[in-house]
């Protein structure tokens, strides 16, 4: 797992490891980035299955509950099959653009 920082985004960069292993380690490691909205950047898998998803949707609730973003890059997934509560786009541009604009509802107060 590698993490990368920018403004205040955090940047996780799936390595080596499995969906478990890694949500795993992002919930051990979650003081360092809970104050930033995160992406987590799965492109490098193989493939993604729905249940690989559903395994971030404890620490994806949690992170929205505090009021930031969290969302999941990867291409590799029918996001079709995807939970609502989870927010999954295939490209890294598209995860700013939805943090840019959960920023802007966040600051008109909703």
């Amino acid at each position: 797992m590698i993490f990368d920082k920018d403004d205040n985004i955090t940047i996780i960069i799936q390595e080596k490891s499995t969906i478990v292993e890694l949500v795993k380690k992002m919930q051990s490691t979650y003081p360092k980035f809970k104050n930033d909205n995160v992406i987590v950047n799965l492109s490098v898998m193989n493939k993604v299955t729905l249940q690989d998803m559903i395994e971030f949707l404890d620490i994806s609730n949690q992170h929205r509950h505090a009021k930031q973003s969290f969302v999941i890059v990867t291409d590799k997934a029918n996001l079709d099959e995807m939970p609502d509560e989870l927010v999954v786009v295939p490209t890294l541009k598209e995860a700013y653009d939805i943090i840019e604009m959960e920023e802007m509802e966040r600051d008109l107060g909703f």
